[in-house]
Protein backbone atom coordinates (compact mmCIF):
# COMPACT_ATOMS: atom_id res chain seq x y z
CA UNK A 1 0.00 0.00 0.00
CA UNK A 2 1.25 3.76 -0.87
CA UNK A 3 1.21 5.72 1.99
CA UNK A 4 2.50 9.20 0.36
CA UNK A 5 0.65 11.82 -0.01
CA UNK A 6 -0.71 12.93 -3.43
CA UNK A 7 0.67 16.02 -5.23
CA UNK A 8 -2.36 18.04 -3.86
CA UNK A 9 -2.00 16.82 -0.44
CA UNK A 10 2.00 17.97 -0.61
CA UNK A 11 0.91 21.27 -2.49
CA UNK A 12 -1.86 21.92 0.56
CA UNK A 13 0.94 21.02 3.43
CA UNK A 14 3.23 22.84 2.16
CA UNK A 15 0.51 26.44 1.60
CA UNK A 16 -0.03 25.55 4.93
CA UNK A 17 3.85 25.76 6.54
CA UNK A 18 4.50 28.67 4.15
CA UNK A 19 1.32 30.46 5.59
CA UNK A 20 2.24 29.79 9.17
CA UNK A 21 5.52 30.50 9.02
CA UNK A 22 6.03 34.05 9.89
CA UNK A 23 3.63 33.67 12.95
CA UNK A 24 6.10 33.79 15.88
CA UNK A 25 5.40 34.33 19.19
CA UNK A 26 5.64 38.42 18.73
CA UNK A 27 3.32 37.98 16.14
CA UNK A 28 0.88 35.93 17.87
CA UNK A 29 0.99 39.03 20.99
CA UNK A 30 -0.07 41.55 18.28
CA UNK A 31 -2.75 39.64 16.93
CA UNK A 32 -4.17 38.11 20.18
CA UNK A 33 -4.14 41.98 21.69
CA UNK A 34 -6.28 43.46 18.87
CA UNK A 35 -10.08 43.91 20.01
CA UNK A 36 -11.28 40.38 18.48
CA UNK A 37 -8.63 38.62 18.97
CA UNK A 38 -7.65 38.11 15.09
CA UNK A 39 -7.08 39.69 11.99
CA UNK A 40 -10.01 39.98 9.02
CA UNK A 41 -7.82 40.64 6.75
CA UNK A 42 -5.75 36.89 7.17
CA UNK A 43 -8.99 35.34 7.67
CA UNK A 44 -9.36 36.42 3.98
CA UNK A 45 -6.08 35.49 2.88
CA UNK A 46 -7.19 31.87 4.43
CA UNK A 47 -9.72 31.42 1.97
CA UNK A 48 -7.99 32.84 -0.90
CA UNK A 49 -5.59 30.03 -0.43
CA UNK A 50 -8.61 27.76 -0.73
CA UNK A 51 -8.55 26.09 2.82
CA UNK A 52 -11.87 27.05 3.44
CA UNK A 53 -13.25 25.67 0.12
CA UNK A 54 -11.73 22.06 0.74
CA UNK A 55 -14.58 22.03 3.80
CA UNK A 56 -17.60 21.76 0.93
CA UNK A 57 -18.29 19.66 -2.07
CA UNK A 58 -17.84 21.22 -5.30
CA UNK A 59 -21.44 21.08 -5.54
CA UNK A 60 -21.63 23.51 -3.19
CA UNK A 61 -18.86 25.50 -4.62
CA UNK A 62 -15.96 24.27 -2.99
CA UNK A 63 -13.27 22.02 -3.80
CA UNK A 64 -14.65 19.03 -2.31
CA UNK A 65 -11.57 17.84 -0.20
CA UNK A 66 -11.50 14.48 1.77
CA UNK A 67 -11.22 13.84 5.12
CA UNK A 68 -7.39 13.08 5.07
CA UNK A 69 -6.94 16.27 2.83
CA UNK A 70 -8.63 18.25 5.84
CA UNK A 71 -7.05 16.41 8.94
CA UNK A 72 -3.24 17.25 6.68
CA UNK A 73 -4.18 20.67 7.03
CA UNK A 74 -5.16 21.27 10.42
CA UNK A 75 -1.87 18.83 11.12
CA UNK A 76 -0.29 21.65 9.48
CA UNK A 77 -1.96 24.34 11.28
CA UNK A 78 -1.39 22.62 14.66
CA UNK A 79 2.36 21.96 13.30
CA UNK A 80 2.91 25.72 12.61
CA UNK A 81 0.62 26.53 16.02
CA UNK A 82 -0.98 28.77 14.25
CA UNK A 83 -4.22 31.08 16.08
CA UNK A 84 -6.39 30.74 12.78
CA UNK A 85 -9.93 29.79 13.80
CA UNK A 86 -9.90 27.75 10.66
CA UNK A 87 -11.56 24.40 12.33
CA UNK A 88 -14.32 26.80 14.66
CA UNK A 89 -15.16 29.25 12.64
CA UNK A 90 -14.56 27.19 8.97
CA UNK A 91 -14.87 24.11 8.60
CA UNK A 92 -17.81 23.51 11.18
CA UNK A 93 -20.03 25.95 9.87
CA UNK A 94 -18.98 25.30 6.32
CA UNK A 95 -20.24 21.21 6.78
CA UNK A 96 -23.31 22.70 8.85
CA UNK A 97 -24.43 24.94 5.63
CA UNK A 98 -23.53 22.17 3.15
CA UNK A 99 -25.73 19.82 4.83
CA UNK A 100 -28.38 22.54 4.55
CA UNK A 101 -27.43 23.77 1.17
CA UNK A 102 -27.65 27.16 2.01
CA UNK A 103 -25.37 28.56 -0.97
CA UNK A 104 -25.50 31.88 -0.21
CA UNK A 105 -23.88 32.20 3.11
CA UNK A 106 -22.10 28.94 1.79
CA UNK A 107 -20.24 30.72 -0.72
CA UNK A 108 -19.72 33.96 1.63
CA UNK A 109 -18.05 31.76 3.88
CA UNK A 110 -15.82 30.10 1.68
CA UNK A 111 -14.68 33.54 -0.13
CA UNK A 112 -13.94 34.55 3.09
CA UNK A 113 -16.20 37.28 2.67
CA UNK A 114 -18.22 36.18 6.39
CA UNK A 115 -17.22 34.90 9.68
CA UNK A 116 -19.90 32.05 11.26
CA UNK A 117 -19.50 30.88 14.78
CA UNK A 118 -22.08 28.39 16.05
CA UNK A 119 -23.59 28.53 19.43
CA UNK A 120 -24.69 25.18 20.57
CA UNK A 121 -23.06 24.46 24.06
CA UNK A 122 -25.05 25.49 27.08
CA UNK A 123 -24.61 25.36 30.63
CA UNK A 124 -25.03 21.80 32.54
CA UNK A 125 -25.49 20.00 29.09
CA UNK A 126 -21.89 18.94 28.89
CA UNK A 127 -21.12 18.25 25.26
CA UNK A 128 -24.41 17.84 24.12
CA UNK A 129 -26.07 19.34 21.29
CA UNK A 130 -29.32 18.64 22.33
CA UNK A 131 -30.36 22.24 23.55
CA UNK A 132 -31.74 22.21 26.77
CA UNK A 133 -32.67 26.09 27.39
CA UNK A 134 -32.88 27.97 24.42
CA UNK A 135 -36.21 27.48 22.76
CA UNK A 136 -38.44 28.25 19.54
CA UNK A 137 -41.79 29.64 20.46
CA UNK A 138 -44.17 31.91 18.52
CA UNK A 139 -41.51 32.50 15.49
CA UNK A 140 -38.41 34.11 18.35
CA UNK A 141 -35.25 32.63 20.04
CA UNK A 142 -34.87 32.40 23.51
CA UNK A 143 -32.05 31.47 25.52
CA UNK A 144 -28.48 31.76 25.78
CA UNK A 145 -25.41 30.58 25.01
CA UNK A 146 -22.08 30.02 25.76
CA UNK A 147 -18.46 28.61 24.45
CA UNK A 148 -19.50 30.87 21.45
CA UNK A 149 -15.69 30.26 19.50
CA UNK A 150 -15.13 33.09 17.29
CA UNK A 151 -18.56 34.90 18.55
CA UNK A 152 -16.62 38.69 18.32
CA UNK A 153 -15.43 37.90 14.49
CA UNK A 154 -18.49 36.55 13.46
CA UNK A 155 -21.08 38.50 11.39
CA UNK A 156 -23.70 35.60 11.49
CA UNK A 157 -24.39 33.00 13.92
CA UNK A 158 -25.91 29.16 13.91
CA UNK A 159 -27.97 28.92 17.01
CA UNK A 160 -29.22 25.74 18.21
CA UNK A 161 -32.86 25.68 19.80
CA UNK A 162 -35.71 23.36 20.63
CA UNK A 163 -38.60 23.27 19.00
CA UNK A 164 -41.03 21.22 20.25
CA UNK A 165 -39.12 18.39 21.07
CA UNK A 166 -36.61 18.62 18.05
CA UNK A 167 -33.49 20.01 17.65
CA UNK A 168 -33.58 22.79 15.47
CA UNK A 169 -30.59 25.14 13.43
CA UNK A 170 -31.07 28.69 12.51
CA UNK A 171 -28.80 31.03 10.64
CA UNK A 172 -28.92 35.05 12.00
CA UNK A 173 -27.18 37.91 11.91
CA UNK A 174 -25.03 38.84 14.51
CA UNK A 175 -27.00 42.27 14.55
CA UNK A 176 -30.24 41.32 15.05
CA UNK A 177 -32.33 42.96 17.58
CA UNK A 178 -32.24 40.78 21.02
CA UNK A 179 -29.09 39.43 20.07
CA UNK A 180 -26.05 40.37 23.24
CA UNK A 181 -22.70 39.01 23.21
CA UNK A 182 -20.53 39.17 26.24
CA UNK A 183 -16.72 38.10 25.42
CA UNK A 184 -14.08 36.71 27.05
CA UNK A 185 -10.80 35.04 26.65
CA UNK A 186 -10.31 31.33 26.05
CA UNK A 187 -7.02 29.50 27.31
CA UNK A 188 -5.21 29.77 24.10
CA UNK A 189 -5.75 33.62 23.99
CA UNK A 190 -8.71 33.32 21.63
CA UNK A 191 -11.76 35.61 22.05
CA UNK A 192 -14.93 33.31 22.34
CA UNK A 193 -18.70 34.20 23.99
CA UNK A 194 -21.65 34.25 25.55
CA UNK A 195 -24.91 34.55 23.58
CA UNK A 196 -28.05 36.13 25.04
CA UNK A 197 -30.91 35.77 22.64
CA UNK A 198 -34.24 37.50 23.87
CA UNK A 199 -36.95 37.31 21.92
CA UNK A 200 -34.50 37.02 18.91
CA UNK A 201 -37.35 36.81 15.82
CA UNK A 202 -36.36 34.14 12.62
CA UNK A 203 -38.02 33.47 9.90
CA UNK A 204 -38.71 30.09 8.03
CA UNK A 205 -35.86 31.08 5.90
CA UNK A 206 -33.31 31.13 8.17
CA UNK A 207 -34.11 27.65 9.48
CA UNK A 208 -31.23 25.17 8.30
CA UNK A 209 -32.70 21.61 7.62
CA UNK A 210 -30.01 19.33 9.16
CA UNK A 211 -30.66 15.69 10.05
CA UNK A 212 -29.66 13.74 13.20
CA UNK A 213 -27.70 11.62 10.53
CA UNK A 214 -25.70 14.77 8.90
CA UNK A 215 -24.77 15.93 12.32
CA UNK A 216 -23.77 13.13 13.48
CA UNK A 217 -21.49 12.74 10.59
CA UNK A 218 -20.24 16.22 11.03
CA UNK A 219 -19.67 15.89 14.76
CA UNK A 220 -17.21 12.77 13.63
CA UNK A 221 -15.29 14.38 11.41
CA UNK A 222 -14.81 17.50 13.63
CA UNK A 223 -13.52 15.16 16.30
CA UNK A 224 -11.41 13.59 13.39
CA UNK A 225 -10.09 17.55 12.39
CA UNK A 226 -9.44 17.92 15.90
CA UNK A 227 -7.47 15.06 16.65
CA UNK A 228 -5.55 16.42 13.00
CA UNK A 229 -4.56 19.73 14.91
CA UNK A 230 -3.49 17.99 18.24
CA UNK A 231 -0.85 15.81 16.39
CA UNK A 232 0.46 19.05 14.55
CA UNK A 233 0.64 20.46 17.59
CA UNK A 234 2.34 17.77 19.63
CA UNK A 235 4.49 17.10 16.66
CA UNK A 236 5.76 20.98 17.70
CA UNK A 237 6.07 20.75 21.16
CA UNK A 238 8.31 17.65 20.70
CA UNK A 239 10.37 19.55 18.18
CA UNK A 240 10.75 22.59 20.21
CA UNK A 241 11.68 20.32 23.37
CA UNK A 242 14.37 18.50 21.73
CA UNK A 243 15.93 21.73 20.40
CA UNK A 244 15.72 23.26 23.44
CA UNK A 245 17.17 20.10 25.41
CA UNK A 246 20.48 20.06 23.44
CA UNK A 247 21.26 23.77 23.99
CA UNK A 248 20.07 24.28 27.71
CA UNK A 249 23.43 22.97 30.15
CA UNK A 250 23.66 21.92 33.18
CA UNK A 251 26.83 20.98 35.10
CA UNK A 252 28.52 21.70 32.02
CA UNK A 253 26.71 19.34 29.53
CA UNK A 254 23.22 19.60 27.24
CA UNK A 255 20.46 18.58 29.67
CA UNK A 256 19.31 15.97 26.41
CA UNK A 257 22.40 14.09 27.06
CA UNK A 258 20.97 12.91 30.46
CA UNK A 259 19.41 9.31 30.29
CA UNK A 260 16.29 10.02 32.27
CA UNK A 261 15.50 12.98 29.72
CA UNK A 262 16.00 10.51 27.07
CA UNK A 263 13.98 8.22 27.90
CA UNK A 264 10.92 10.49 27.94
CA UNK A 265 10.99 12.04 25.25
CA UNK A 266 11.43 8.56 23.26
CA UNK A 267 8.11 7.99 25.24
CA UNK A 268 6.90 11.01 23.48
CA UNK A 269 7.69 10.83 20.18
CA UNK A 270 6.51 7.06 20.31
CA UNK A 271 3.15 8.80 21.34
CA UNK A 272 3.05 11.14 18.79
CA UNK A 273 3.65 8.56 15.85
CA UNK A 274 0.70 6.52 17.65
CA UNK A 275 -1.21 9.32 17.28
CA UNK A 276 -0.79 10.05 13.69
CA UNK A 277 -1.09 6.47 12.93
CA UNK A 278 -4.72 6.61 14.71
CA UNK A 279 -5.42 9.76 12.86
CA UNK A 280 -4.92 9.05 9.27
CA UNK A 281 -6.44 4.72 9.85
CA UNK A 282 -9.40 6.88 11.11
CA UNK A 283 -9.62 9.67 8.46
CA UNK A 284 -9.17 6.82 5.77
CA UNK A 285 -11.95 4.81 7.39
CA UNK A 286 -15.34 4.44 5.76
CA UNK A 287 -17.00 2.12 8.34
CA UNK A 288 -18.20 3.06 11.95
CA UNK A 289 -16.61 6.30 11.41
CA UNK A 290 -18.84 7.58 14.64
CA UNK A 291 -16.77 5.44 16.99
CA UNK A 292 -13.97 5.36 15.27
CA UNK A 293 -13.77 8.98 15.42
CA UNK A 294 -14.29 9.14 19.06
CA UNK A 295 -11.57 6.71 20.26
CA UNK A 296 -9.13 8.40 17.71
CA UNK A 297 -10.24 11.74 19.75
CA UNK A 298 -9.73 10.25 23.12
CA UNK A 299 -6.62 8.60 22.18
CA UNK A 300 -4.87 12.00 20.82
CA UNK A 301 -5.63 14.08 23.09
CA UNK A 302 -4.54 11.77 26.15
CA UNK A 303 -1.17 11.29 24.16
CA UNK A 304 -0.95 15.04 22.95
CA UNK A 305 -1.95 16.23 26.80
CA UNK A 306 1.67 14.02 27.88
CA UNK A 307 3.76 15.33 25.63
CA UNK A 308 2.62 19.45 26.46
CA UNK A 309 3.10 18.43 30.33
CA UNK A 310 6.77 16.71 29.46
CA UNK A 311 7.41 19.73 27.19
CA UNK A 312 6.25 22.32 30.11
CA UNK A 313 8.54 20.11 32.72
CA UNK A 314 11.90 20.16 30.56
CA UNK A 315 11.31 23.96 29.96
CA UNK A 316 10.92 24.97 33.98
CA UNK A 317 9.00 27.54 34.82
CA UNK A 318 8.97 29.55 31.53
CA UNK A 319 7.04 26.93 29.55
CA UNK A 320 3.82 27.96 30.95
CA UNK A 321 4.36 31.25 29.76
CA UNK A 322 3.73 33.12 26.44
CA UNK A 323 7.27 34.17 25.70
CA UNK A 324 7.57 30.67 24.40
CA UNK A 325 5.71 28.93 21.43
CA UNK A 326 5.43 25.73 23.73
CA UNK A 327 3.20 27.89 25.87
CA UNK A 328 0.91 28.74 23.15
CA UNK A 329 0.63 25.27 21.92
CA UNK A 330 0.09 24.28 25.18
CA UNK A 331 -2.57 26.10 26.03
CA UNK A 332 -4.55 25.68 22.37
CA UNK A 333 -3.80 21.82 23.45
CA UNK A 334 -6.19 22.59 26.56
CA UNK A 335 -8.65 24.04 24.56
CA UNK A 336 -9.27 21.22 21.61
CA UNK A 337 -8.88 18.86 24.74
CA UNK A 338 -12.37 20.03 25.07
CA UNK A 339 -13.79 20.71 21.92
CA UNK A 340 -16.51 17.95 21.00
CA UNK A 341 -16.35 16.17 24.29
CA UNK A 342 -13.28 15.51 26.50
CA UNK A 343 -11.70 12.17 27.18
CA UNK A 344 -14.21 10.67 29.16
CA UNK A 345 -16.69 12.25 26.82
CA UNK A 346 -15.67 10.59 23.76
CA UNK A 347 -14.61 6.96 25.42
CA UNK A 348 -18.43 6.32 26.48
CA UNK A 349 -19.32 7.45 22.75
CA UNK A 350 -16.72 4.70 21.84
CA UNK A 351 -17.87 2.01 23.82
CA UNK A 352 -21.82 2.77 23.17
CA UNK A 353 -20.63 2.64 19.48
CA UNK A 354 -18.33 -1.07 19.73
Amino acid sequence: MNFDLSEEQELFTSTVERFTAPIDVEARHKLRDTPAGYDTARWAELAELGLMALAASEEHGGMGGSVLDLALVGEALGKGNAPDPWLENGVLPAKLLSADGASDALERLLSGESNVAVAWTERSQRYSWTPANTKLSSGALTGEKTFVMGAVLADSLIVTALDGEKTAFFLIPVGRDGVEIRQYRLADGSIAGEVHLRNVAVSDEERLDISADALSAIIAEMRILVSAELVGLGQRLLDDTLAYVKEREQFGVPIGSFQALQHRLVECYGKIEQSRSMLYRVALETDGVQSAAAGAKAFVTESVDHIAREAVQMHGGMGVTDELSIGHAMKRVLVLARLFGDVDTNLADYAKAA
